[in-house]
């Protein structure tokens, strides 16, 4: 997930993220990351001005990642449907091999710690634009009911991250039958009648 940095920045984001899932991100000092990811904090001061810039980081990279990782579902030549399976089983797939960069994204991409241009940097530049096209161009073609495809969009991605969550606490399965089931419903409850 961390691929694109250098070693000190890897090991910096890497760390910071197992401690925010741990500990949460209050509890998550300068001096904590210096210590567990074994990088001087001179180190970290020299790639990252603050606490807050790591974090900002952490968002994109994770967003970055999960972004070219579901749109390689939605850019597939296809139909709308075909393209709305794969991305959406992309969108589960991020999520079950990475769960704490999940567990990240969920619990702080409304958090005031991230930036507004970041956050709206990782909309435009991740998932959430790709799929509100294949969505608009759905309902151009009279497949989707007319609405707001930003919305319908997070209403479904809503229903993907409870049952994202489900699985993560243990408290049900997320078999691929369940997964196409879900994403199924997310189809019949979009298209025109």
């Amino acid at each position: 997930m961390f691929e694109q940095y250098n070693k000190v920045q890897k090991a910096v984001l890497e760390t910071t993220l197992q401690i925010i899932i741990r500990k949460e991100l209050q509890a998550t000092s300068m001096a904590l990351i210096a210590k567990e990811s074994k990088v001087s904090t001179g180190s970290i001061y020299h790639y990252f001005s603050s606490k807050e810039e790591i974090i900002n980081e952490l968002y994109t990279a994770i967003v970055a990642y999960n972004g070219q990782f579901v749109q390689e579902g939605l850019n597939r030549e296809g139909t709308i449907r075909e393209r709305f399976i794969w991305g959406w089983e992309r969108v589960i797939e991020t999520s079950r091999q990475y769960p704490e960069g999940f567990q990240f994204i969920e619990q702080y991409s409304f958090s005031p710690y991230i930036y507004e241009e970041v956050k709206q940097k990782a909309y435009n530049g991740g998932w959430c634009a790709p799929m509100n096209k294949l969505y608009a161009d759905a309902m151009e073609q009279g497949l989707f009911r007319e609405m707001d495809p930003k919305l319908l969009v997070q209403m479904h991605y809503g229903s993907m991250v409870y049952m994202v969550k489900s699985y993560l606490q243990g408290n049900s399965d997320l078999t691929e039958a369940g997964i196409r089931q879900a994403i199924e419903v997310c189809w019949q409850g979009a298209i025109r009648e």
